[in-house]
């Protein structure tokens, strides 16, 4: 673990604000701010409590946690308007549901002439303590967002309003996928607490990953 490491990625999740916005924050020179990142010196403790009241985290975490953490596969962290869309959608209730959700949407898009169709996906909630500690089983839901003019027959058609959402890009996201992703929507939802982005919760997809093979965006809505 290391301080300095924390600062630096606290303030790259702060709007990348610069040594010096920092330094002019505490009242101190940015040699000083240099020398903590770089751990040749720590703060006092006024000025640790000011870093914690300033960054939204606890004195535990800044000093003591590795916040950080694969911070090297995040990048463009960021906001963005994801314009209406419409989808269908498939769930599943498994010991391993994402690929067969996945799949099923997929085949559905093939079934319409589109071969390389957008593909989402986010966890389903709904399942009981039973299904989850006794059968191990978790859920996921796939949606494939239609194209223009496209009505499938025989499916259901939802609709998604125009939105603003939190985004972050994991690079990799399947080189370690269950050490990448829960850590990426930690840092997404790091980033939206330091800037004042509110979780919105009653909307039709609140949060969502995009299917790729390689990279993976995660989009939470906010406001």
């Amino acid at each position: 673990m290391s301080f300095g490491k924390n600062l630096q990625y606290l303030r790259r999740l702060s709007g990348n604000m610069t040594q010096e916005a920092l330094a002019d924050k505490l009242n101190v020179s940015r040699q000083t701010v240099s020398k903590w990142e770089l751990d040749a010196a720590q703060p006092e403790m006024d000025k640790a409590v000011e870093l914690c009241k300033l960054f939204s985290c606890s004195l535990d975490q800044l000093f003591r946690e590795e916040m950080d953490a694969c911070s090297d596969k995040y990048v463009n962290i960021r906001v963005e308007t994801v314009p209406a869309f419409r989808y269908v959608k498939h769930a599943v209730l498994s010991d391993d549901p994402e690929g067969d959700a996945i799949d099923r949407v997929r085949g559905w898009a093939k079934e319409g002439g589109v071969e390389n169709p957008r593909i989402i996906g986010w966890d389903f909630p709904h399942l009981s303590q039973e299904q989850i500690n006794v059968f191990h089983m978790h859920g996921y839901e796939a949606a494939w967002i239609l194209p223009d003019g496209m009505i499938p027959e025989g499916h259901e058609v939802f609709e998604q309003p125009t939105h603003k959402y939190a985004v972050i890009t994991i690079k990799g996201a399947f080189d370690n996928p269950f050490v990448s992703i829960p850590n990426a929507y930690k840092t997404l939802m790091a980033y939206m607490q330091l800037n004042g982005l509110e979780v919105v919760y009653d909307l039709g997809i609140g949060c969502f990953e995009t299917d790729g093979s390689d990279d993976m965006d995660i989009y939470i809505a906010c406001k």
